[in-house]
Formats: C-alpha cells, structure tokens, sequence
C-alpha cells in the first residue's frame, strides 16, 4: 500500500528543485531584463528570457513588486557572496574592488525603478534598505581593507560612504544617454589608489 510514497516523496522533492530552479532563472532574468529596459520592462520579455512560460513566471511572482522585491534581495545576495571568490580570483585585492564595484554597479542599475514599484509600501521598502546595508557594508569593508593591507589604496576608507557616493554617481543614468556614470566610478576609483613613490 505505501509502495509509492518513495517515488512519491521523490518526485515531489524533484518538483520543488524544479520550481527552485526556475524561480533562479527568473530572478537572473529579470536582473539583466532590468538593466537594460528598466523595472517596467514587459513580462512576457522576463518570462521568454528565462525560457519559461507566462503561467511559472505568475505562480512565482503574483505582482511586479513581487518581482522587484525579489530581485532586489537576490542581487544584494550575489553581490554580498561575490566577494570570496573575486579576492581569490583576482590578481590583487584591488582588482577584486574594481570587479566588485562592478556588480554593485549593475544592482544600483536594477534598483532605481524600485521605489515606484513598492510605493504603497514604505514599510517593505525600509526592510529592505536594512538588508542592503546588513549584507553589503561588511562585504566593501572587507574589500577595502585587503587592498589597504596590501598597500594599493589609502587606509582608513569608509565603505558606506565610498557606497553612497557610487550610488549618487549612479543617478541620472537612466534618464540621460549622454551620461555614463561608469566613467565616473573609474575616476573615483583611481582616486582611492595610494600615490606610487619613486
């Protein structure tokens, strides 16, 4: 009588890992959907992108602030667990900074449509600067102070502020196609860098 419950159990945990898979593509879609056409960008556009149809991208995101709400935590998660593996990757912790300044970048992209998506809700907007700040202040600090210890930037650099600026810098590229904020960045950038003696 209970024979089935196995293959039951078992493809039950199947479609779980199914649906955790599809909600990943999702999110890495509408990431990169976001950036280039913006928080309002269509559905239909998100759901071919990630190569599922319209019915999985609404059992996963019932509304667009779902979806924003989404992204916006999976991209303060990616750019927070990056950190590891550019300082080991990279040929030095400032280019690991740079790399990383880079994704933070592109997260700041994707989020400014986000106040207009959730503005009904201030409350979810404020839990949400909080985990920004929670997750993504330690990892810049971190970041910062390997490249200080090896003697490529000032110490003493403060990662909120370093990030604040960024984030103003930011502003501005969505509405003017002349600006490049990125530019910018780099300059910024090579003003953090300890002056080479000779």
């Amino acid at each position: 009588m209970n024979e089935s419950s196995p293959r039951q159990g078992s493809s039950a945990a199947s479609k779980r890992k199914d649906a955790r898979r599809n909600q990943q593509t999702l999110l890495d879609a509408a990431a990169a959907v976001f950036v280039t056409s913006g928080v309002d960008a269509p559905v239909r556009e998100i759901a071919a992108k990630a190569g599922v149809g319209l019915g999985t991208f609404y059992r996963h995101f019932p509304t667009r602030a779902d979806l924003v709400i989404a992204v916006y935590r999976h991209q303060v998660d990616t750019c927070a667990e990056a950190c590891p593996a550019l300082l080991t990757a990279g040929p030095t912790p400032f280019a690991a900074l740079e790399r990383w300044i880079d994704l933070f970048v592109d997260f700041l992209v994707t989020k400014h449509g986000l106040a207009a998506a959730m503005q009904a809700d201030s409350t979810g907007f404020e839990a949400l600067h909080a985990y920004f700040l929670d997750r993504l202040v330690p990892v810049c600090t971190q970041l910062l102070d390997a490249a200080a210890a090896a003697g490529e930037i000032r110490p003493g650099l403060d990662a909120y502020h370093l990030m604040r600026g960024i984030g103003n810098l930011c502003i501005g590229t969505d509405s003017d196609p002349r600006y490049d904020a990125r530019r910018l960045i780099a300059l910024l950038l090579t003003g953090l860098r300890r002056p080479h003696r000779t």
